[in-house]
């Protein structure tokens, strides 16, 4: 029969190449968890031969033993083939990832390439599934009493499930350890009272920025992961643009990016973040677009390339996971990227540092300096405040509202009345008369703003 390579067969034409037999070896437990190598057989299926001694068959395995680690134990037969004597070489490996004199390997088609940092991850991450699991793990500390029965009654009833009582709830849904009853870091991150007493990285951090260092609001978030959710999503939706467009007789507000997208997005990066990393969930509004900050780079053998095209799913927290699906929060396995694509198809996706993130561009961003144009003089403040000011963000609609109400406000009032900071309030009043929007009459003191209708 002819023989060609393959990611499960190595060709040798003698002992000579024991060394790059070795490495094929360690490369195809890597990608497969077994691998022949056949002594007497050039690449190209040429059979020619292999000289075997007293010692050759030991020699053999006792090399691939002292190089590869963990330790093998290969199989090793020498058979007649074309009635030449070749050497046969089985192995068999579940202990991955297999290092070949210290490099770790693996198998594409008939070659073997080191492997990356992010691949050798990988194959730790897939060895140590279970261990390295954080949503199925004792809560220490935690007790019945830190779960919200109010909270986990709202989600059973999302859920269609009755509520008998907290401890069968936890049971039933998974989220209490048996028999010792303890509960699990999912359980607390749920339905706790305060979730950050057991798990401070448990957080929600947005901050909107003019350029990529100065930053004009920022606010943290604690609560259980539902709420941090709902944070997250209107805190994006007061600092991007919200237009409008008809449905039927009725004006429907429509945001700048998809809230469907970027609700999506959020929810992953709940999901699917590295709890065992110290950072928080963080949303991060800039200019031109919005960044989707999760801890944690992609789980398992995931790369963007492959998320992109959906249907495959590596679950790092598969509790959580389950939880946010009876109540329909998430759908399929391995959607979440295609949806968020379907709805902003130029939504990207990269790594950097320890952090997955979501960008999404504002569309806003390329089109406010035709708003002025939208703006009728013959039109009344109250009317201007109710059209064209829905572009902007809620808070710069606030500031518009209290100058209208107070021209002679101050910066101070206006932190105060808004949420912003100083610099925040600044800012936005800087884009305001950039726009011609607003002017400022008089000094610092003692002067007026006025609202200007162009």
């Amino acid at each position: 029969m002819p023989y060609k390579e393959s990611e499960t067969l190595e060709l040798k034409k003698s002992t000579s190449e024991l060394k790059e037999a070795i490495i094929a070896i360690s490369a195809m437990l890597n990608k497969h968890g077994r691998g022949e190598v056949i002594f007497g057989i050039e690449d190209n299926g040429k059979v020619v031969g292999q000289g075997i001694g007293k010692t050759t068959t030991k020699d053999i395995s006792r090399s691939i033993q002292n190089h590869i680690k963990p330790e093998i134990f290969p199989t090793i037969k020498e058979e007649q083939i074309e009635g030449k004597a070749c050497i046969h070489v089985k192995v068999t490996g579940s202990d991955m990832p297999y290092f070949a004199f210290n490099i770790p390997y693996a198998r594409v088609g008939d070659k073997n390439l080191p492997i990356s940092p992010k691949e050798l991850e990988g194959l730790f991450v897939k060895k140590n599934k279970e261990l390295l699991r954080w949503d199925d793990k004792p809560c220490h500390d935690a007790k019945l009493s830190d779960i919200d029965p109010g909270k986990l009654g709202v989600f059973l009833k999302k859920a269609n499930l009755e509520f008998v009582s907290t401890d069968v709830a936890l049971h039933n849904l998974g989220l209490m350890l048996s028999p010792s009853g303890a509960l699990t870091n999912a359980a607390v991150l749920l339905f706790g009272r305060a979730p950050q007493k057991f798990m401070q990285n448990a957080q929600l951090r947005c901050a909107v920025f003019t350029n990529a260092y100065t930053i004009i609001d920022m606010k943290d978030y604690e609560g259980d992961l539902f709420s941090l959710i709902e944070e997250a999503q209107s805190y994006i939706l007061k600092n991007i643009h919200i237009g409008e467009r008809l449905e039927g007789l009725y004006r429907a507000d429509v945001p700048e990016i998809d809230q469907e997208a970027f609700r999506e997005a959020v929810i992953n990066a709940f999901c699917h973040r590295d709890y065992y990393n110290s950072q928080e969930v963080q949303v991060a509004i800039f200019p031109d677009r919005l960044e989707i900050r999760s801890p944690g780079l992609l789980y398992g053998d995931l790369t963007i390339a492959s998320i992109r095209k959906g249907g495959v799913s590596s679950k790092r927290n598969p509790l959580i996971a389950r939880m946010l699906h009876r109540i329909h929060f998430i759908e399929k396995w391995g959607r979440g990227i295609p949806k968020i694509l379907s709805k902003e198809p130029t939504a990207t996706f990269k790594e950097v540092g320890r952090q997955f993130i979501t960008v999404f561009k504002r569309k806003g961003a390329a089109s406010e300096k035709g708003i002025k144009k939208t703006i009728s003089s013959g039109r009344s403040i109250q009317e201007l405040s109710r059209e064209l000011y829905r572009n902007y963000p809620e808070t710069t609609q606030k500031i518009i509202q209290e100058i209208i109400a107070n021209p002679g406000i101050t910066i101070r009032e206006l932190s105060k009345k808004t949420g912003l900071t100083d610099v925040g309030v600044k800012y936005s009043l800087k884009r305001l008369k950039d726009d011609g929007l607003l002017v400022r009459v008089g000094p610092d003191r003692g002067g007026h703003w006025e609202v200007l209708a162009k």
